[in-house]
């Protein structure tokens, strides 16, 4: 096998929305508290939404610049590369990258949707969220067939909502929706209750995955303002341990034992440790504690349940001994800046290319199209479908890095560190 046979389904990139995101799909009577997009005074570009300015419409989309201005946040279209928001150069990027399809987490109304979780006007919300994802589905996924694996937000705040709107996602061949790592920490109810039951047996009834990102219920912390954001950014995709183990602890996969969970942009080199962890507490402690896992341990429910998710992890990927590789899945992060793009393959096949090769399909596409519930290799033909026949279609895509574009970066002239809180400040509301 060679690196041009790869065949590439990231489980995590993102889109940023274009202002035209609820032209066509939003009833009329609702239009007038539709999220907006201003120009500001300074040349951002804001989403506006209950009378709040959000600041960041791209949320690190930094991809095709120069390291040295990666900055945290592009703050107009004109400073982003344009496959981050419109499908046809995205579908090029994706070709010259070799990647053949990828689900795309939402940017302003967050990771997990939870932007609209206290909206003035409730009802009014319901009718956003479900206009967001008819674009998502008929607009972005639905002008690249085989390419865009579609995902869902959901009206967090009313179960009733939810289980309808989780129902008619998946007539519309909507496998996965986006949730918080930890609902809690966005004020909704626990996954400790029943109150998410109904949902999770719409879900598990038509086959739809959790994929729950990094920071989307309970923020990747740093440690004090003062730290430097490198120390951040090492920590962010461990963050989501905390809210793993909350998963793990919790009646949701004892009551619902065909129902996943993706890790997404967790990484999977700290998993390892984490379950030879989770089976000691367990051996150890489970006298006092009343944990329970139906006659398993914690561990055989992780490999029975949870997706996990890496962009870059040579030492998790030397350590597949200890996980389910049926059950590992690759990421690229477009257009945020841990990506490679467009060197993807080329990073990628450095971990793998030691692997059999039953192994590194597995990672690279079978797990995701079966979880997913998605082939775009029946529907594009296999010929089709590698890193090689992709960038044959790509010759045209330019690539070259792009310097100048503006946004804000905090990083000094004079040398000295960027710290946390000094990025902190740059999401202010």
């Amino acid at each position: 096998m060679e690196m041009n046979d790869l065949i590439l389904l990231s489980v995590d990139d993102h889109v940023i929305e274009p202002p035209h995101l609820f032209d066509k799909h939003l009833p009329a009577k609702y239009r007038d508290q539709a999220p907006t997009m201003k120009s500001m005074a300074n040349g951002s570009d804001c989403w506006i939404y209950d009378g709040k300015v959000l600041p960041n419409i791209a949320l690190n989309a930094v991809v095709g610049r120069p390291p040295e201005e990666y900055g945290v946040e592009p703050t107009a279209y004109a400073q982003l590369r344009k496959g981050s928001y419109d499908i046809k150069a995205r579908i090029d990027d994706m070709n010259v990258n070799g990647v053949l399809s990828a689900i795309n987490f939402p940017t302003f109304p967050q990771f997990a949707g939870t932007l609209f979780v206290g909206s003035k006007d409730p009802t009014a919300a319901k009718a956003i969220v479900s206009a967001y994802n008819d674009w998502h589905v008929h607009e972005w996924a639905g002008e690249a067939p085989g390419r865009i694996i579609p995902i869902g937000i959901l009206p967090l705040w009313d179960i009733n909502a939810c289980v309808e709107e989780a129902k008619r996602l998946a007539k519309l061949g909507v496998h996965t929706v986006t949730f918080p790592d930890v609902p809690a920490k966005k004020g909704l109810p626990s996954i400790h209750t029943d109150h998410w039951d109904p949902l999770w047996k719409v879900m598990s009834d038509n086959k739809m995955v959790i994929s729950t990102h990094i920071g989307s219920g309970m923020s990747a912390p740093y440690i004090s303002p003062e730290s430097p954001i490198d120390s951040w950014i090492i920590t962010m995709p461990m963050s989501i341990a905390n809210a793993t183990a909350d998963w793990l602890f919790s009646p949701v996969f004892i009551k619902f034992p065909e129902l996943k969970i993706a890790l997404s942009e967790g990484g999977i080199g700290w998993i390892p440790y984490f379950l030879e962890r989770s089976d000691f507490t367990f051996r150890h402690h489970n006298a006092w504690t009343n944990s329970n896992f139906g006659g398993m341990l914690p561990s055989d429910l992780f490999f029975r349940n949870f997706i996990t998710c890496f962009i870059d992890d040579a030492f998790g990927l030397q350590s597949l001994g200890f996980l389910n590789t049926d059950m590992v899945t690759w990421e690229c992060d477009y257009p945020h800046s841990d990506t490679v793009w467009p060197y993807c393959p080329e990073e990628l096949w450095k971990s793998i290319k030691h692997l059999p090769k039953e192994t590194i399909d597995k990672i690279t596409h079978l797990n995701t199209m079966r979880e997913f519930s998605f082939d775009p290799i029946s529907l594009l033909g296999r010929e089709n479908c590698t890193v090689g026949a992709l960038r044959a279609q790509a010759q045209h895509v330019d690539t070259e890095l792009r310097s100048g574009l503006g946004g804000l970066n905090p990083s000094k002239g004079d040398g000295r560190p960027v710290t946390s809180g000094e990025v902190m400040k740059m999401f202010a509301v």
